[in-house]
């Protein structure tokens, strides 16, 4: 049996499967791009959810697998050259699982960057900009008298998703069904899981569809429905299950 009584993450949470990959997360925009990746490539793991509201991610132990407190972050018993290995955030973690199954990530050395130019776009802009405007459209920041950074970021936020849009129809106009991947209309990739999440947040939990004009895009509105109909991405939205 594999012995991860090294990471003190595993006071913190119980291994009861050692030998499978350790998620420890929570189903936010970011959590979920880890839960889902590893419905999509089918590797073995288990969910620990890791609750922020209870300030779970600030503890010593926590604190020891991830520097930053945030979720997700995985352990993986059999990492590279099958040590273990223990790993955050979530495009990191992306990549990674990518690699390590050879899926979801083009092989081509041209594609594959293009395709992890567009997690660093999420992971850069699409994430942060979403998030802030969470905070000041439906959070504590709502009821802020001054409304320009609200404003502000619900007009970053549109402008990145006509930056979405525009890539979705593709260079010749005639659309893409993914944002990057192989052949013309691209293929499902670690791009689209990274940005999934975060657009369906932004038009539900955040409630922000009318403020960033989502009508105006409907080739994103399409390729969310497309990405959310996959039952690996509805499964990973679930994951970890709260009590």
């Amino acid at each position: 049996m594999t012995d991860l009584s090294a990471f003190p993450i595993t006071r913190q949470y119980p291994a009861q499967h050692p030998d499978r990959l350790q998620l420890y997360s929570l189903n936010t925009p970011n959590g979920v791009k880890a839960s889902i990746m590893l419905e999509e490539v089918g590797l073995a793991y288990e969910p620990h959810l890791v609750d922020i509201m209870k300030n779970e991610t600030w503890t010593p132990d926590y604190l020891s697998l991830n520097p930053n407190g945030k979720i997700p972050a995985i352990l993986d018993p059999d990492g590279p050259g099958g040590r273990p290995l223990a790993l955050f955030e979530s495009g990191a973690i992306l990549i990674y699982l990518a690699e390590k199954t050879g899926k979801l990530l083009p092989l081509d050395p041209a594609e594959r960057y293009q395709t992890i130019q567009w997690v660093m776009w999420q992971m850069g802009g699409l994430g942060p900009m979403f998030g802030q405007l969470g905070f000041f459209h439906k959070f504590a920041g709502r009821d802020y008298e001054d409304k320009r950074p609200r404003d502000r970021y619900a007009a970053e936020s549109r402008r990145l998703l006509g930056v979405l849009e525009t890539r979705l129809g593709g260079d010749d106009g005639q659309g893409r069904d993914w944002i990057a991947g192989e052949g013309e209309r691209g293929s499902y990739s670690i791009a689209d899981i990274a940005s999934l999440g975060w657009v369906r947040n932004l038009i539900g939990f955040y409630e922000a569809a009318e403020i960033v004009g989502f009508d105006d895009f409907p080739r994103v509105a399409a390729w969310l429905e497309r990405g959310l109909a996959r039952p690996a991405v509805q499964r990973g939205l679930n994951i970890p299950a709260k009590g």
